[in-house]
């Protein structure tokens, strides 16, 4: 990505999306320049420093720009309109705080989209180098802001209705039509590293998918809105240490689900197994204190606890996808690792008994 400044964020277009945005009360927008360019696996982001002329006192704005990487590997094809999807339906109603505010989402013709988003660099960061976990409390920081948006949008009558689509039997048909295709090819780029007890764990979740489908999802209980790849990573943390003002960010794999999928994958795919035994129990605790505080009811832990170990078994789908899609082995290599050892110590494998 160049630095040239894209057709959605001249100085006449951020001028009219700031007024209706009730950023800016007078004035115009005279210049714009990048601070900062770069590149996801996904997508490109801009941070833009606004120059202001016409309203008193007016200091330097900045905003997030975003938008599709146009060179990035497969899973780049159609990315972002369902974060514009996101922008535009979840969030305005969506309590504040939670997320970043968006001032524009557009979706184009031929997959062009992008967003123009809350500058959050002067008072939040990301949590830690990846592949860094953070500190135990700046987790449980980020895991009850996942659990707030949870609680607000569980059993949601709008969901499946105004807001997002539940996964019907035929898109899922189709998922178990596509999926051993996809691991078979999975097998044979792992070779003598794919063991065979491992396969057979696969194997049986095949066989048994359909059955953990009806059971679980398809009669629409305790389902919420989640983010898809909710890795701490995907937060802006307030700089403030005593601040609760986490902001969870990329959005494009949101859906309806159960929502400990997120936690599944924040820490089941992401933290070694001496982290996760330590520490993972106490934070569910947490995360089902807080869904309670916010209203949520008819769910007590035990409920939590069986689709925690539930979702992870279902996790040892996302390193073969990550694949599939062009993702680079420095990243679904240790996915795959810590999962499988997860299901292991986590006695996944009775729910297939």
């Amino acid at each position: 990505m160049t630095d040239a400044i894209p057709d959605a964020a001249s100085p006449e277009h951020l001028t009219d999306v700031l007024h209706r945005a009730g950023v800016l009360s007078a004035g115009r927008v005279t210049s714009v320049a990048v601070e900062m360019s770069r590149q996801t696996l996904i997508s490109a982001v801009m941070r833009l420093r606004l120059e202001v002329d016409g309203q008193a006192g007016a200091a330097p704005l900045r905003v997030f720009f975003k938008t599709r990487r146009m060179d990035g590997p497969v899973i780049a094809e159609g990315v972002g309109r369902a974060e514009v999807d996101f922008y535009s339906r979840v969030a305005p109603l969506t309590p504040a705080g939670l997320l970043p505010r968006c001032f524009e989402a557009v979706a184009g013709a031929e997959g062009r989209w992008y967003l123009l988003l809350e500058d959050l660099g002067d008072s939040h960061d990301i949590v830690s180098e990846w592949p860094l976990p953070p500190a135990v409390e700046q987790c449980d920081r980020i895991i009850g802001a996942h659990a707030r948006f949870h609680a607000f949008w569980w059993d949601h009558p709008g969901l499946g209705r105004s807001v997002g689509a539940f996964l019907d039997a035929g898109a899922f048909d189709r998922f178990l039509a596509e999926f051993p295709q996809q691991f078979a090819a999975f097998v044979d780029r792992l070779g003598d590293r794919m063991s065979p007890e491992r396969r057979w764990v696969y194997e049986r979740l095949m066989d048994g998918a359909s059955r953990l489908f009806d059971e679980r999802y398809r009669p629409h209980r305790n389902l919420t809105l989640v983010h898809g790849d909710a890795h701490v990573w995907n937060a802006f943390y307030p700089r403030d240490a005593q601040s609760e003002d986490v902001r969870l960010i990329d959005w494009d794999s949101w859906r309806i689900d159960v929502a400990t999928d997120d936690l599944a994958y924040m820490m089941a795919v992401h933290w070694y197994p001496e982290r996760r035994q330590r520490l993972e129990r106490e934070r569910l605790q947490r995360y089902h204190g807080a869904l309670a505080g916010a209203g949520v009811s008819g769910y007590d832990f035990d409920a939590l606890w069986r689709d925690y170990r539930l979702s992870v078994l279902w996790q040892i789908t996302t390193p073969v996808w990550q694949a599939t899609h062009g993702l680079g082995a420095w990243i679904w290599w240790s996915h795959f690792e810590r999962i499988m050892l997860a299901v292991e110590d986590l006695d996944c494998l009775e729910f297939l008994d």
